[in-house]
């Protein structure tokens, strides 16, 4: 137990810069007390004091904001930065080295009882305001940009943005382990709904200054052509 908690902290020295000693993450880190108060909820969860489980998460979720079921199963190295509004639902499972920030939803759009959250495999990093719906995988070491809403698998080393989620960079061979804050890697392209609304504005721009210069003509002589269609443009 005490070794999990020392590697639990060392994760957070790891990803935040702003840690600046052990008893300073220890007292001051709400995502730390959130998991710390998981591992025992789902320790009392599977052997079967599932009301004393409930409570324990619920008094956690009052003192840190973060909701995590006592029956998710969650790896080492856990990290949730920030933390306020964070949820995860009973089935979900996150493998080692994950990462989540402020008001990640992991949740489920299935009323079945069994499988229906999301599975969060190694070295995932979920942005800031992002929700990952329903019983599927995220692969190892993607990422997943900030506010986007994941709806299906993602593979792994890949990220996706936008809403519903995207994929804007394919799966490459990179070193999983290397962490891009909130889940945007430097060098990814922007959303490409977001990149092809761009293009749109701006050839709107362009028509629209060219429709200005066939109405209001320069003071130099014009050609036939143009006399032509600067008339039809008038009538």
């Amino acid at each position: 137990m005490f070794k999990k908690i020392r590697d639990d902290i060392e994760a957070v020295f790891a990803r935040d810069p702003a840690a600046r000693s052990k008893i300073e993450v220890l007292l001051c880190y709400p995502g730390l007390h959130a998991l710390l108060a998981h591992r025992l909820a789902h320790r009392l969860w599977v052997r079967g004091w599932r009301l004393s489980a409930r409570w324990l998460s619920q008094v956690s979720r009052f003192l840190t904001g973060i909701e995590i079921h006592p029956g998710a199963v969650i790896g080492e190295r856990f990290f949730i930065d920030h933390g306020m509004g964070v949820v995860i639902g009973e089935t979900a499972e996150i493998g080692d080295d994950v990462t989540l920030y402020q008001a990640v939803t992991l949740g489920g759009v299935s009323g079945d009882p069994g499988k229906r959250h999301p599975t969060l495999e190694d070295g995932v990093i979920v942005g800031a305001g992002a929700a990952v719906l329903g019983p599927f995988t995220v692969g190892r070491g993607a990422r997943i940009g900030s506010n986007a809403v994941v709806l299906e698998a993602v593979e792994a080393n890949t990220t996706v943005v936008g809403v519903p989620a995207r994929v804007v960079r394919r799966p490459v061979p990179v070193d999983w382990r290397c962490f891009p804050a909130y889940g945007n890697e430097p060098g990814a392209v922007a959303d490409p709904l977001q990149s092809a609304i761009e293009r749109l504005c701006k050839r709107v721009d362009e028509l629209e200054d060219e429709v200005t210069r066939l109405r209001h003509p320069p003071a130099a002589a014009e050609s036939d052509d143009e006399r032509r269609v600067v008339a039809n443009l008038h009538r």
